[in-house]
């Protein structure tokens, strides 16, 4: 008897979208081994956190992959891109592997919807909101170093920026979250 309960097309692309998310927990892996390195302990916490959470993505798709009764497919992840030029790059890779990313989830957010698969349309609806917030936060964050000077940030503004990062919540406040007495 065939229990899978996702079609040959949504169980690849999740599949794919599971390598995805590990390939982005490797970049920032990468990306906080650079910061270590340059005495960034700070940013590298932030940055190792951020891994963490990526695994935690991947692992969330492969076990919807199992329960949906469909095959997981654990394929090779590609190689992290080089080390980043200065801390100013580091956060533009991050917030445009972040859109990279939306962009993903919002495939597979159409292709659940032209299935008319409800239950794999609000899983993605978490992937939805998380991207949202990945997205804000890089951004905010690329605003602070732009303020800063931006690849010209000078060592007082890197130092408080790294001691910030060690301390800074993982997420980000949302649009939808605002209202007018708490903005």
């Amino acid at each position: 008897m065939d229990t899978n309960r996702l079609s040959q097309t949504l169980a690849s692309a999740l599949n794919e979208q599971m390598t995805k998310e590990a390939h982005a927990a490797q970049i920032y892996l990468s990306y906080a081994a650079w910061a270590d390195s340059q005495g960034f302990g700070g940013i590298a916490n932030f940055l190792f956190r951020h891994a963490h959470e990526e695994r935690n993505h991947m692992m969330k798709i492969l076990e919807y992959i199992l329960k949906r009764g469909a095959i997981v497919k654990v394929t090779a992840i590609p190689a992290p891109p080089k080390d980043p030029e200065n801390v100013h790059h580091c956060f533009e890779k991050v917030f445009e592997h972040e859109v990279d990313n939306t962009k993903a989830v919002y495939k597979l957010v159409k292709m659940s919807l032209t299935e008319e698969d409800w239950a794999t349309w609000n899983f993605m609806q978490w992937f939805v909101k998380e991207q949202t917030e990945e997205e804000t936060l890089a951004l905010n964050l690329l605003d602070k170093i732009k303020i800063a000077g931006g690849e010209k940030i000078n060592s007082d503004a890197l130092y408080t920026l790294d001691r910030d990062l060690e301390k800074t919540p993982d997420d980000a406040r949302l649009a939808q979250d605002v209202t007018a007495e708490n903005p």
